[in-house]
């Protein structure tokens, strides 16, 4: 399933998915966390792409694994070291991400109940949007690496 797309390897159409749903995730939480009066208009895209991002990077790290898996399960030496390194970003990636996530879910649809619960949601959504970019442009940047070997 994660294998091809009309032909082609999957992941790199899937990755760009992640790469721009994962980062957009990260800066309107960060905007819907510290800015009140955005809320309204932003809530909606809050909320898909809380549940659009995860699944995204999902689907990317089982496209990579189907990719490595067909065309790379033998690299060696510096090339099986730069898809190493790619490699392991993906857990964090794709934990950082669902987390990030959740947490917007739950301040969209409960952190106005309860100021405490509301101020906590946002820190922890401010801070988890931190690790979730930080894991992206590490994921991509080790990607890129591994395929045009900068």
């Amino acid at each position: 399933m994660f294998e091809e797309i009309l032909g082609l390897p999957a992941h790199p159409l899937i990755i760009h998915f992640a790469v721009v749903l994962t980062p957009l995730l990260c800066g309107v939480s960060v905007v819907y966390a510290l800015a009140r009066r955005w809320r309204p208009q932003l809530a909606w895209a809050v909320a898909g792409l809380a549940v659009a991002a995860p699944l995204a990077v999902l689907s990317a790290r089982q496209s990579g694994l189907a990719l490595k898996q067909a065309r790379f399960s033998s690299a060696e030496g510096e090339l099986g070291q730069r898809i190493a390194t790619h490699e392991s970003f993906a857990v964090p990636l794709l934990a950082s991400t669902a987390a990030l996530g959740l947490s917007s879910l739950l301040l969209v649809f409960a952190g106005g109940r309860n100021k405490a619960a509301g101020i906590a949601l946002s820190v922890l959504t401010v801070v988890l949007a931190g690790v979730a970019g930080y894991f992206v442009f590490r994921a991509g940047d080790s990607g890129a690496r591994a395929v045009w070997s900068l």
